[in-house]
């Protein structure tokens, strides 16, 4: 067996913005989430490579404040905002429906983290309906976007939280068991990494995917 040994400049402490020579010129992106946390550095990160940029976010208002900011640091004035509820059924089939052209980037990044007890209007558990079905519901009803810019990167943002759980599929929605923050998050986070294995495998033959996993 052959040992090869991959020797690169950068760290776990390394940013995005550091690594040189991508040019993201022409290309679209989609960032959910795009005004908070490590939303709003993967927002910047591709603006500064040249990418336009869409903040799908809840708060319109916070969303602005960010994409001038990221327009100032970067100097990329192609940086916009689109109102996205990714618990609201009908606010991701609104996006959806309003987006037009190809779509070369889709990070899916928002996410509820170890909330108290919330349930969506059709009585599913906030969690997971937020970051695994909003997500879901988005990279499909996006898939024709997504083929038709040929070679497209959808990123599932998942985290280490999905060793607490599986995906208990006899009960997603806490109904029979007692609702605990952590479990619920953690299997979210487990249908993350689960979507971006099975899109892999569906969408292989459109031969445009390549699905990651973080």
């Amino acid at each position: 067996m052959t040992t090869i040994r991959l020797v690169t400049p950068f760290t776990a402490e390394s940013t995005a913005a550091e690594v040189a020579g991508i040019d993201l010129s022409g290309r679209r992106a989609i960032v959910t989430g795009g005004a908070s946390g490590i939303g709003i550095e993967t927002a910047r990160a591709l603006a500064g490579a040249g990418a336009q940029v869409t903040i799908a976010v809840r708060n319109v208002e916070a969303g602005k404040r960010t994409a001038e900011d990221i327009v100032a640091t970067t100097g990329n004035d192609r940086v916009g905002v689109a109102p996205l509820d990714l618990a609201d059924r009908a606010s991701v089939a609104s996006f959806v429906a309003a987006w037009e052209g190809p779509l070369h980037i889709l990070v899916n990044n928002a996410d509820v983290m170890a909330s108290p007890e919330m349930r969506t209007p059709e009585g599913w558990e906030m969690q997971f309906a937020t970051n695994h079905f909003g997500h879901f519901a988005l990279a499909t009803g996006l898939h024709r976007a997504l083929a038709a810019a040929g070679e497209a990167r959808v990123v599932s943002v998942s985290s280490g939280g999905h060793l607490i759980s599986p995906v208990v599929f006899d009960d997603i929605h806490f109904r029979v068991r007692t609702y605990q923050p952590w479990p619920a998050y953690g299997q979210s986070k487990t249908a993350n990494a689960l979507f971006a294995v099975e899109a892999t495998k569906r969408w292989a033959d459109d031969d445009t995917y390549r699905i990651h996993n973080y």
